[in-house]
């Protein structure tokens, strides 16, 4: 039987704000908006969801009068995203051989 996919991270928007993450310190708000095309409404509500999950914690601050929103990921979304990433390659390895 298949291991379940993370329903959290098996979203195209979440998926790709965590593959950014898990290769950086810490990525601000509008690297992550330009990396992902998302909209700034999207992607805001797309990190909350992954802050309560505690997937990423996020920092806002300024830059001068600007507010800046710096985000990291936590030891529990790399456990995420490696469990998520697992189970693909669990589903590759079971696929039928090609014909």
């Amino acid at each position: 039987m298949l291991r379940e996919l993370n329903p959290l991270l098996h979203s195209e928007l979440r998926l790709g704000v965590m593959s950014i993450l898990i290769s950086v310190e810490s990525a601000d708000f509008t690297y992550i908006r330009r990396e992902t095309n998302a909209t700034a409404g999207n992607l805001s509500v797309q990190l909350d969801k992954l802050t309560r999950a505690g997937y990423i914690t996020t920092e806002k601050s300024f830059n001068g009068r600007m507010p800046r929103t710096t985000c990291r990921i936590t030891s529990a979304g790399i456990d995420a995203f490696r469990e998520y990433v697992d189970v693909l390659q669990s589903y590759i390895a079971n696929l039928p051989a090609p014909r």
